[in-house]
């Protein structure tokens, strides 16, 4: 009679237990055990326990490959759902076998779960081989917001569940803008200042420095670099056919003893250009027609290190209607230019950059690791920890945010359809290489412009990922030819490539990873874009979007055909009125509040790997992460405006927010 111990870890956090009954079957490479109840005397599997049980076969089982935990009914007690971390087996040769879980068991049924270790699954040995792969639905592996059984079998999501705690609306905000009258007014601000009464009591130092500085051109140009959008301005060789924008015009502002082409030559020359704004369709708000352009904006580097804007066209076609705004124009009319640039550069934020770029596509990679790799994958392994909670946010967006008369339709001058041409457009034009940091960098020509914190944080996060990654797949993946071999990976990856990215050959992403370089550049991307990329896309927007100048979601009169013709009262008659701004407002800060239970980049609370190898290579990668935090920490005191978004303390293992 050999005896196992088993041992039982339930999480740690409220309503873990279970009254259930659970059993176990321990399945070996020799023999198969009898279903044995797990029971102790007194109440068993309560939160952040760990219990052991005996368990008492008539033979010797081999190394154990495979558990199945039974989830049963237990006297009169109603269903729960239970929250079971790792299960472990100790033979009775004293060799202990760990499977990790770390997720909710729903209801009642049978669990399977695969031993720890990964490299039996890769290298050949293929002792578990006899077994059905497990491969679980999102459901089974604690994502409860993507069942099976859409259209052609592929996962759908479920509403969330009432009253969930995860990025809810925050009523009280809304309470507070209705008592004070905001959400009702569809007037014109009456005067800037009054923009100050939204959320007065939610000032932080940079929304205050945005209210003071938000017309100088200095600030305007830095938020090209260290904004929520700094993936923009391209460096110019030459200017575009279509913005003739000619050498005398913008002399004075380039300085002495130099020139436009001189300038363009040194590489001092950057443009925003919002070509994929062209025709796409405008919304309607509060009745009236909103309006949406395409402008072009040219910036110079200026000898002390500022970018500046020194020529804004309103449209992609010149012509007498489509005058070239200057910063020696009016006043007003110079801001109202900058402010439909920083329209136009909201709109294509919000639905390409933030929403389809890191959200949406994000979700494809998601579904593809749920459905494809199984839960003893060592890629399965390295990825659920930044799959957390985006099937639930991106749901959460879909029902509350993208809905009919939601937010977004309230607020934002694309609405929803003009939303959906703006993402197809997006989508079109994605290419592997702007996803992956230093490509993109080196593609748009910014690698030498300075004061770029976005580019110097983000680069320092991309090699400490890629390092990371590149430890844990060489310790499973012995050459190119284990690569190729890996028929789930190959599997992931085509599934990635066809509903992802819509089997877009000229888009550059791989629809098969053929090396260990390939594989190690492909996960660090997807790692980058769910964590450090949506950080720095999403956390600053309410900071530099409370004042809504700065930040508008929508333009109530055509871009100005000439010049001259602008004021402060046609000004505040053009931007949004005050229940479109409260509504943009408050969107913007619900997407950066912190989950409550946020595990910032690097934080695996829950031991999927349990090997010794890579342990030490998260060790090291946290260590990492805290060294250049520290890096930015000290950089930021000396800075008027602290740039923190890339800060690995501030960026979430997940698009979760």
């Amino acid at each position: 009679m050999d005896t196992y111990k088993v041992r039982v870890a339930t999480g740690n956090f409220l309503l873990a237990g279970t009254f259930s009954s659970i059993s176990i079957t321990l399945v070996g490479t020799h023999e198969e055990s009898d279903k044995k109840s797990l029971d102790n005397w007194g109440k068993d599997f309560n939160p952040e326990a760990v219990e052991e049980f005996k368990l008492c076969c008539g033979c010797w089982l081999g190394d154990i490959i495979l558990v199945r935990l039974h989830k049963e009914p237990y006297s009169f007690y109603p269903t729960d759902n239970w929250y079971c971390s790792f299960v472990e087996v100790i033979s009775p040769q004293g060799q202990t076998y760990r499977f990790p879980c770390y997720q909710w068991v729903e209801g009642y049924r049978t669990l399977e779960l695969r031993e720890g270790k990964g490299r039996g699954l890769l290298a050949g040995d293929r002792r578990g081989s006899t077994l059905p792969p497990v491969h679980l639905c999102g459901e089974e592996r604690g994502a409860p917001f993507v069942i099976v059984g859409g259209r052609n079998g592929h996962p759908h999501p479920k509403p969330p569940p009432p009253g969930g705690s995860h990025m809810s609306l925050c009523p009280p905000r809304k309470v507070e803008l209705r008592l004070k009258g905001f959400l009702s007014c569809t007037d014109s601000w009456v005067k800037l200042d009054d923009i100050n009464k939204v959320f007065c009591f939610n000032k932080t130092l940079i929304t205050e420095y945005v209210q003071v500085h938000w017309r100088e051109d200095t600030f305007f140009g830095y938020q090209f670099l260290n904004g929520v959008h700094p993936v923009v301005i391209r460096r110019g060789t030459e200017l575009p056919c279509n913005f003739p924008v000619m050498p005398a015009m913008v002399a004075s502002f380039l300085g002495e003893s130099t020139s436009l082409q001189d300038e363009l030559e040194k590489g001092n020359i950057f443009l925003a250009d919002y070509k994929i704004l062209e025709g796409v369709p405008a919304n309607t708000i509060n009745g009236y027609q909103q309006y949406i352009a395409a402008p072009l904006c040219l910036l110079h580097l200026q000898p002390s290190g500022e970018l500046v804007p020194i020529a804004i066209q309103l449209s992609q076609c010149p012509g007498p209607d489509s005058p070239i705004f200057l910063p020696s124009d009016s006043e007003w009319d110079w801001i109202l230019a900058k402010t439909w640039v920083r329209y136009a550069d909201v709109l294509v934020h919000e639905a390409v950059s933030h929403l389809l770029l890191t959200h949406l596509i994000n979700e494809a990679f998601v579904l593809a690791t749920l459905r494809q790799l199984p839960m003893c994958h060592p890629l399965f392994k390295l990825l659920l920890p930044h799959t957390r909670y985006t099937l639930h946010i991106n749901v959460v967006a879909r029902t509350r945010l993208l809905r009919r008369r939601g937010n977004l339709e309230r607020s934002m001058g694309s609405g929803i359809e003009g939303t959906k041409v703006l993402m197809a457009k997006g989508m079109s034009c994605l290419s592997y290489a702007s996803l992956c940091f230093p490509d993109d960098i080196e593609e748009r020509g910014v690698d030498c412009i300075p004061n770029y914190y976005y580019r110097d944080d983000g680069l320092k996060i991309w090699l400490a990922i890629e390092s990371f990654v590149s430890g844990i797949i060489r310790h499973y993946y012995r050459s190119d030819a284990h690569v190729l071999a890996d028929c789930e990976l190959q599997a992931w990856a085509d599934e990635i490539f066809h509903e992802g990215f819509l089997g877009n050959e000229a888009s550059g992403f791989p629809s098969s990873l053929q090396s260990i370089p390939e594989l190690i550049k492909y996960l660090t991307m997807w790692i980058y874009c769910c964590s450090a990329r949506h950080a720095a896309l999403n956390n600053g927007q309410y900071e530099l979007g409370a004042w809504m100048p700065n930040f508008p979601g929508s333009m109530r009169n055509p871009p100005p055909q000439a010049k001259g013709t602008t004021s402060l009262e046609n000004y505040l008659d053009t931007i949004p009125e005050v229940n479109s701004t409260s509504i943009a407002i408050y969107t913007l800060w619900v997407l950066c509040c912190e989950p409550g239970d946020s595990r910032s980049l690097g934080t695996y609370p829950d031991e999927h790997f349990i090997e010794e190898e890579p342990k030490q290579l998260i060790a090291a990668f946290q260590g990492r992460l805290a060294q250049i935090s520290q890096e930015i920490q000290e950089r930021n005191k000396s800075l008027p405006i602290p740039y923190r978004y890339l800060d690995p303390h501030h960026i979430e293992n997940s698009t979760s927010i």
